[in-house]
């Protein structure tokens, strides 16, 4: 009734799998480079005991500008995806923006990033935006601890072999 260890991987066509079956990178050398980018999403549920704090387009903490250190956190992180995530390949990143928006008491964070090159971006996207919805929490959670990281997903890719963009 169940595959052996076996006949699912001869079963299925893992890219990260050498002919030993070991975890390997993906070998890009003979892809063409055009130009990649990605958009992530992050929606963190802040509530209204932490939205009472905002000051401005900000919430403000002892810690500092929440959002704006939010924004610098996932740059950051987007840059560095390849220490984060085994096998990811090192790109150079032409463009990380990264925007905090409200709704209600949503914070809606929106990470794009762009490079030239042969592999895409979306972990670059997918990593800036779950580090900037971290960050909100660590430094919201002194007013509260129900927060909570509703969601992060892919929102769109361009480049590479196919296109992808969700329905909002």
């Amino acid at each position: 009734m169940f595959a052996t260890k076996q006949q699912y991987l001869t079963m299925a066509s893992f890219t990260h799998l050498n002919a030993d079956n070991n975890p390997a990178m993906v070998d890009v050398g003979g892809k063409t480079v055009t130009r990649r980018t990605a958009r992530a999403r992050s929606v963190v549920a802040l509530g209204p005991d932490i939205m009472q704090h905002f000051v401005g387009t900000d919430i403000s903490t002892k810690k500092g500008p929440v959002f704006q250190t939010a924004i610098i956190a996932g740059t950051m992180a987007a840059k560095r995806t390849d220490d984060l995530i085994p096998l990811c390949h090192s790109l150079g990143l032409d463009n990380c923006q990264i925007t905090i928006n409200t709704d209600g008491t949503d914070a809606i964070i929106e990470c794009l990033v762009s490079t030239e090159g042969k592999t895409g971006v979306e972990m670059e996207a997918l990593v800036g935006a779950s580090v900037a919805a971290l960050t909100i929490y660590d430094m919201c959670k002194a007013f509260s601890h129900d927060i909570i990281i509703r969601e992060t997903k892919l929102m769109e890719k361009t480049g590479g072999k196919r296109h992808f963009l969700r329905d909002e």
